[in-house]
């Protein structure tokens, strides 16, 4: 199985819980009440984007995951 990076756009919304989106996939927009289920969604939705695209040759195959790659991750104190 092939994996590759993808950069999500995650806010907090105002209302409460989280929106994910990514400017490299069209059309993904996920939702939901915790980060670690927003974040679930969206990799489930980007699979799913990435596959319908491959379908109707609208990309090619992504590149296999670099051996290192940058991970910015929040620290709180």
């Amino acid at each position: 199985m092939a994996e590759w990076l993808v950069n999500f756009h995650l806010e907090q919304l105002p209302e409460g819980g989280y929106l994910a989106t990514c400017a490299t996939i069209p059309g993904l927009v996920a939702q939901g009440r915790t980060l670690k289920k927003t974040l679930e969604i969206a990799r489930d939705v980007a699979k799913k984007l990435h596959e319908a695209r491959l379908d109707r040759g609208e990309c090619q195959a992504s590149a296999a995951l670099a051996q290192s790659f940058e991970l910015p991750v929040v620290l709180s104190a």
